[in-house]
């Protein structure tokens, strides 16, 4: 058998030799701007995300080992070093997630934040690492504690919630901060001093990285994508300058695990490993011949979708996503080979019987993808693969947690997917209460008596979000504010709105003041404002009392109230008061309200306060602000309606009862509603760590937190209500002190409240103080009775045992223990137990207590199913009715819905109420609250992949649906590939295709940048990293490349010798190689004005390293409020602009930033790879009410992002400055705007500054542009915006182009620029256009020329004359937006870009809308955003104007003609005579700066010019 296929491997190999081509591969890279970061500070970072205290464990274990063995060899062996101490405190999974993250290299943004952190803290010359206390600095170990005491009285270092602070209660007001790299000499010794100080409680440890000697080399980055897309070829747009000395470096690889032409090269490797070479020839010579493109006919387009499923379910198992991934992004080359696929029949009808569960369940149309992983929808729209990375990190604790507890498969995929809302009630506090007055009856009142007053009337249907005005009291709202306090009077006032604008509900105040009923009214401000409420409502009426309080509020013009304030304007009102008796320190007379409310709170458990009741439903916290106040009550309404509707419609509420009292004796109503119960648990415990049976307290090695708390829940018993083994759902821990007062009473609260629910079970955690002499009696006997007796029996000694005054008779000595002796109980046997039992126990619970819980001796609280609820304040109650609605709460919110499982399962007994308290406290923990989707129904035999998990280990289940000819398909398939690698996971792709396309679905080639782990070298270095690599490139067809970065980042060129805009391989000696950065990571923010709500249009932000010397700044949009500024890893400071913004505005509020507490300034970390989006508040100044921020006059200079010209210009005069604006992508694009300037510079005596759009310019642009600045004298900025989020994308490059010459005029420049005329890149000037700068726009914030209507034969291509333009237009002109210039304080001041971009929001969600989008909207707009015509002259275009009017022409565009397809530089040199000339001289200065011969290459005879003179302002250096 070997000779035939030895002769077959020659004849391939002689083919191979006559028609061999070479491949020509297209690379692109992306690096972070900063210093490759060391992975094992990367993979602390990873575990401190996990745990604080793993963290250390971490720190500790490795600071522990030489520093020789921490840098060792290679990368290779460092990184195996970090898995082995990371596997200490990572579960496996987690293992191999940290590893993956390293890949990404996730954490390097957090390691530079650290390392910008001590760039500012400026680290002493002479130090590798160094501590600095509150400021002082040393890296002597020895000297550390003489610099405590000098440091002591400085003011303390700022802590971030992102530090690492050693765990425990350091010295607060020393914070000694470590800036070292953990595994480098030294780092140990400093590291046990400052644990062992923070220990002795002298100072607040705080670690943070600080690399000595960066690395060389920047930090590679993947989880992006990389687009080739076909570029149409109908206008020539591509400059034939030829590149010179490229540099072009593209890595060979051993590609041969793919599938070309019908050839496995995988499996023909594995068969034939020494033919590798020929095999690589073979491979080669299919691309290069089955790559060029064919045009399909229409019938072969369309079951393109369906035939591409049916190959990718044809392959083996195995290989399926590897097609996928192949067919999805290789596509334009692969349609050939799909035509000839033959569909089944019943792979199609399955696929369309699935299509009504993907409606239904998704609502996804034909075509369209989703993926959802353990039920949680992924947006590939939103997420980028950190975001992916964060969701599986928060699912792999429940996961893992489930597993141990000895779930899998279905079983385990159920209780993730556990719908734990149920039906849940929200519990009400009754509110039947002499505290409570009513302000309002609507039952009787006057001004309500022409309302209809029946409860039938509740049943009217009505238009959502309006209230029904029914005469009758339905909806009581209580407010519980102090009326001295700003954030309560916003609260009052609205009370008063709700008064006086007749809101259909009741209404009542509860003043919570100073309770001290010795206070003097004439010192305390709330205490005089409580009485004199109390008189007039008294003597007077409720409004009226109302109506003094916030007159109060007016007085007072927002500075503090005062008792002088309250007399004084009570005694000008009411003269009559006699004010002795109103405000008289022993005069209770009006101190009725404030009685009644100390006593109501106190009963209540109400705190936290302001609080507001509706029906005695709390409103959520975050409805108590002024700008959310209304919604919150009308959608507590509108959620309470439909049961009183109920009641109505049921016969169960008359007309004839009273509402309040039936609301009052519903069930979910309760006496007390502690707010600390219904408060989100701040801990919750783990019990998923898996220990052995043999493992106790008293062990020797040191336990971990997890650990502890298996044993403690392993080793408690527990009293219940009844006998009988039953499934209990809520487990309690009571941790007190038996020994004190306070503890027993909480105990016997609990045991109280367990003699009336079959739904609890009680356990006790003794918190013993150890410093206090006792005998220890109680808790022994405690103990003792919980271990050696009956439920019963042990149920009520404790009862007896805690009892205060069997305490006492105890300590006295007037009762013995056999005193308490419960009926049926062996009092011998128990006596005996009790002699013989030790403390140990008492040990082994502070353990717990201090290890897991994190609590100090004698802290009291409740353990609720792993939820903890305390420590409880000192004096700070928690009774039955407390325990009673922990319970409920409990039970309802998710104990109920596991109960229900366990029953289904047939799992019972203690090990089933085991199983809830350790379920409910995972499920608890979950982070996620999107909604899990099922895809049930799904048929999945015939038409999806199926790649199962392996059963004995936990997985993440992935349902993809999506079509295999789509973008989404492109980036779904590498990702599902590389997650099989990383995890364990099963996964199911759906196919949902589309059928009869008239067009190719998928234009573009694709790569998505993403490794599974990091690669070594055999030395045992690390590689240069992932790169995006295209092989089977058709080499005829000219490619575009675009970088697909995730949402928050902003990716520049870097290097390109290629025009990247225009690729063709055909042309190129040996592939194409680009290089990208990271320049920026986006923070984003929404800001209001708190007293309007509405966005303060043209507010500017400013941020900065330094609260004084701010770098970047922004303008707040109209829409959304919306702003972003851009920046790189480290703590910024953002601040209001020098100047109006400041002038007007101060900041009152934020939300989401990273600032330390008790600090005014607003500090936000950049310490990962996604944007931060920012709430802020603003408020105008008291004295500045009436002020707006865009007026005529001359605001101050900006500060602008932006990459300003190489030389510093000249302060700014009153000289006039042409401002100019262009945008350009591609090298030829690039060389025409380069004449542009030119043409512009040679026509004006005015200063000129160029305004560049950044995002699109290629390296050579960007590195020419300074030279150019110095020789002709402009200046320049290079502005750049990343398109929002929030704005509907743009897919195609031509037309995000398009969108940025219209869309974000109002903030792509500062305030300060006036006026920017916008000039096309392919134009050229023949005027000053400083004429067309000082032209009169008559009012309107743009002018735009009109097209001409001069060339006949065009009247065809004249869309605008005929259809909906005609009709819209309504007569006015169709104006082209090559040129145009703007009025940009007009232009912000009516909001002109707000309206664009709310026009386009709306228009852009149709395809086939804004075909031409930088025209079509400004015009679809000239109703709502005036246009100034400008005279015809100022634009002379060859296709639309006669040949007469050129010589009148002030600029000439290069129009693209669609009549004749001239390339441009044809045009160019036609219809030009002057653009030779100038294209030449841009050139000679080229080849000076580069020493290349570019002008040898024109197209051209050369013009006679001085290239002498060309490139004389420039340095040597820069020649």
């Amino acid at each position: 058998m070997a000779a035939p296929i030895n002769m077959w491997w020659l004849l391939v190999y002689a083919f191979i030799t006559v028609a061999l081509a070479k491949l020509k591969p297209v690379t692109v890279s992306v690096d972070a701007k900063w210093p490759s970061t060391p992975l094992l500070l990367e993979a602390s970072e990873y575990i401190a995300g996990e745990s604080n205290d793993k963290f250390w464990e971490f720190v500790d274990g490795v600071s522990a080992l030489a520093p020789d063995q921490v840098q060792s060899d290679t990368a290779q062996s460092n990184y195996h070093l970090i898995q082995k101490y990371a596997g200490k405190v990572l579960s496996p999974l987690h293992v191999r997630l940290m590893k993956f993250s390293l890949s990404l290299r996730s954490f390097s943004p957090a390691i530079e934040n650290f390392q910008q952190m001590s760039n500012e803290e400026q680290a002493p010359e002479e130090c590798d690492m160094f501590v600095s206390i509150n400021g002082e600095k040393t890296c002597d170990v020895n000297k550390i504690e003489d610099v405590i005491g000098t440091a002591a009285d400085k003011p303390k270092t700022a802590i971030y919630k992102f530090d690492h602070v050693y765990p425990g209660t350091g010295n607060k007001e020393v914070v000694a901060t470590f800036y070292g790299e953990l595994g480098k000499p030294g780092f140990n010794d400093m590291h046990e001093k400052l644990k062992s100080l923070s220990k002795q409680k002298k100072v607040t440890y705080v670690l943070r990285h600080y690399v000595k000697t960066p690395s060389e080399t920047n930090t590679r980055l993947s989880g992006y994508g990389v687009e080739l897309a076909i570029k149409s070829t109908e206008y020539k747009a591509k400059d034939d300058t030829k590149i010179e000395g490229d540099g072009t470096n593209t890595e060979e690889e051993d590609q041969l695990d793919d599938d070309v032409e019908g050839f496995d090269f995988a499996k023909l490797k594995e068969l034939y490993p020494e033919q590798k070479a020929d095999l690589k020839k073979l491979r080669n010579h299919l691309i290069s011949s089955s790559s060029e493109l064919a045009a399909l006919k229409v019938w072969e387009l369309q079951d393109l979708s369906y035939q591409a499923a049916q190959k990718v379910l044809n392959a083996e198992p195995d290989d399926q996503i590897k097609v996928l991934q192949d067919l999805s992004q290789n596509f334009p080359s692969r349609t050939r080979s799909l035509v000839k696929v033959q569909l089944k029949s019943e792979v199609k009808n399955e696929m369309n019987q699935n299509k009504k569960v993907f409606e239904s369940a998704l609502s996804l149309g034909a075509g369209e993808s989703a993926m959802l992983l353990n039920g949680i929808p992924v947006e590939m729209e939103v997420y980028d693969v950190y975001t992916l990375l964060d969701l599986m990190k928060s699912e792999a604790r429940l996961m893992e947690g489930l597993f141990s507890l000895g779930f899998k498969g279905a079983e385990l995929e159920k209780f993730m997917r556990l719908d734990l809302g149920g039906d849940k009630k929200e519990f009400a506090l009754d509110i039947r209460h002499t505290a409570i007055q009513f302000l309002n009856d609507l039952e009787n009142d006057k001004k309500y008596k022409n309302w209809p007053n029946s409860v039938q009337d509740i049943l009217r249907p009505t238009f959502p979000g309006m209230l029904r005005h029914v005469a009758k009291n339905i909806f009581h709202l209580v407010y519980f504010v102090d009326p001295t306090r700003k954030t309560d009077i916003e609260l009052i006032k609205m009370a008063e709105a709700f008064l006086v604008h007749s809101a259909p509900i009741r209404l009542s105040l509860v003043f919570v003041v100073n309770f001290d009923l010795g206070v003097d009214p004439h010192e305390d401000a709330s205490v005089a404002l409580s009485r004199a409420f109390d008189y007039i409502r008294q003597e007077h009426t409720f409004p009226k009392a109302l109506s003094f309080v916030t007159d109060i509020y007016e007085k007072a013009k927002g500075e503090e109230i005062t008792p002088e304030m309250v007399t004084k304007e009570l005694k000008k009102k009411y003269s009559d008061a006699d004010m002795s008796e109103v405000f008289g320190k022993e005069s209770d007379e009006y101190d009725i309200l404030r009685i009644a409310a100390k006593d109501y709170i106190e009963k209540s458990g109400l705190a936290d306060f302001p609080q507001v009741l509706l029906n005695g439903i709390p409103l959520k916290k975050n409805y108590l602000t002024e700008e959310t106040f209304e919604e919150g009550v009308v959608s507590q309404i509108m959620a309470q309606t439909p049961d009183i509707q109920r009641a109505v419609y049921q016969g169960n509420l008359h007309d004839y009862m009273n509402i309040l009292e039936y609301l009052m004796e519903k069930e979910n109503v309760l006496p007390r509603l502690n707010s600390r119960v219904l408060s989100p648990p701040k801990q919750t415990l783990d019990f998923s760590t898996v220990i052995d049976d043999s493992l106790t307290l008293d062990s020797l090695y040191q336990k971990t937190a997890g650990e502890i708390t298996a044993i403690t829940a392993r080793d408690m018993k527990y009293l219940q209500r009844k006998d009988e083994e039953t499934l209990i759902p809520v487990t309690l821990w009571v941790v007190c002190d038996v020994e004190t007062p306070e503890g027993r009473e909480l105990l016997y609260s609990a045991i109280r409240q367990l003699k009336h629910s079959h739904e609890m079970r009680l356990g006790v955690v003794f918190n013993h103080n150890s410093v206090l002499d006792s005998d220890l009696l109680i808790s022994k006997a405690v103990y003792t009775a919980l271990q050696t007796l009956d439920n019963n029996h042990a149920k009520s000694l404790v009862t007896k045992l805690v009892k205060e005054e069997n305490v006492q008779a105890l300590k006295s000595g007037d009762k013995k223990i056999e005193d308490l002796e419960v009926h049926g109980m062996d009092m011998a046997a128990f006596k005996k137990a009790l002699e013989k039992q030790t403390t140990d126990f008492l040990t082994h619970h502070a353990s717990f207590i201090r290890n897991a819980l994190g609590w100090d001796e004698t802290d009291r609280g409740v353990v609720a199913n792993g939820k903890v609820c305390g420590p409880l304040d000192e004096n700070e109650k928690f009774t039955t009715e407390d325990v009673d609605l922990l319970t409920k709460v409990e039970y309802q919110n998710v104990a109920r819905s596991i109960k229900t499982q366990m029953m289904l399962m047939g799992v019972e007994g203690n090990r089933g109420s085991e199983l809830i308290m350790k379920i409910s406290s995972l499920l608890s923990s979950k982070t996620s609250t999107t909604e899990r989707k099922e895809l049930s129904g799904l048929k999945d035999e015939h038409s999806a992949i199926k790649l199962p998990a392996n059963p004995d280990a936990p997985a993440y289940q992935i349902e993809v649906v999506l079509d295999p000819v789509s973008q989404e398909a492109q980036k779904i398939a590498p990702m599902i590939k590389v997650l099989r690698d990383v995890v364990n996971v099963d996964v199911k792709i759906y196919m949902n295709c589309r059928d009869k396309l008239s067009e190719m679905p998928v234009k573009n080639y694709y790569r998505y940048v993403l490794e599974p782990d990091l690669t070594f070298k055999p030395d045992g270095s690390l590689t240069s990293g992932p790169v995006a690599r295209f092989t089977d490139l058709p080499e005829k067809s000219i490619l575009t490349m675009g970088v697909n970065p995730p949402e928050s980042w902003l990716v520049e060129s870097v290097k390109a010798a290629h025009d990247l805009d225009n690729i063709l391989l055909e042309e190129v000696e040996s592939g194409v190689n680009a290089q990208f950065a990271l320049e920026y990571i986006l923070i984003e923010g929404h800001c209001s004005d708190v007293s309007t709500g509405q966005p303060p249009r043209g507010l500017q932000f400013t941020l900065g390293m330094n609260v004084s010397k701010p770098l970047v700044d922004t303008i707040v949009m109209a829409n959304l409020g919306y702003f972003q500024l851009k920046a790189n890893p480290g703590v910024w400071f953002l601040n209001l602009r020098e100047g109006r913004s400041r002038d007007i505005y101060s900041i009152s509020g934020h939300e989401l930033t990273d600032t330390p507490q008790g600090s005014e300034d607003i500090a936000v970390s950049i310490n990962s790879f996604k944007s931060k989006i920012l709430r802020i508040k603003v408020e105008k100044k008291k004295d500045k009410m009436t002020e707006q921020l865009l007026k005529d006059e001359d605001d101050d200079k900006s500060i602008w992002d932006s990459i300003s010209s190489s030389f510093k210009p000249k302060e700014e005069t009153e000289e006039k400055v042409l401002n100019i604006f262009s945008l350009a992508s591609g090298h030829m694009y690039e060389r025409l705007m380069r004449i542009m300037m030119l043409s512009v510079l040679k026509h004006t005596e005015s200063k000129v500054k160029f305004w560049f759009l950044k995002n699109y310019l290629s390296p050579s642009f960007k590195d020419f542009i300074p030279k150019m600045a110095k020789e002709y004298g402009f200046e320049y900025e290079l502005v750049q915006y990343k398109w929002p989020r929030w704005l509907n994308q743009q897919k195609e490059k031509q037309r995000v182009m398009w969108g940025y010459k219209i869309l974000f005029l109002d903030v792509l420049f500062p305030l300060d620029v006036k006026k920017i005329i916008f000039v096309d890149a392919d134009q050229v000037v023949r005027t000053d256009l400083q004429e067309l700068n000082d032209l009169d726009l008559e009012g309107a914030p743009y002018g735009y020329t009109p097209f001409c209507s001069s060339r006949k034969e065009m009247d065809g291509f004249r869309f605008w004359n005929s259809g909906y333009w005609n009709s819209h237009l309504a007569g006015r002109e169709y104006h082209i937006s090559a040129l145009y210039v703007v009025d940009l304080k007009k232009f912000r001041r009516i909001a002109a870009g707000d309206r664009l971009r709310g026009q386009y929001q709306g228009l852009s969600q149709d395809p086939n809308s804004l075909s031409n989008l930088d025209q079509d909207l400004p015009n679809n707009m000239i109703h709502q955003v005036a246009i100034k015509s400008l005279p015809q002259d100022w634009l002379w275009c060859e296709t639309w104007c006669s040949d007469e009017s050129k010589k009148t022409a002030k600029t000439i565009d290069l129009c693209n003609n669609p009549l004749t397809k001239e390339p441009k530089l044809k045009a160019a040199l036609r219809i030009l005579p002057e653009w030779k000339e100038y294209d030449y001289e841009v050139k000679v200065l080229w080849d000076k700066v580069y020493n290349t011969s570019t002008r040898l290459q024109v197209e051209y005879e050369p013009p006679s010019i001085d290239e002498n003179k060309i490139g004389s302002k420039l340095e040597h250096d820069e020649l």
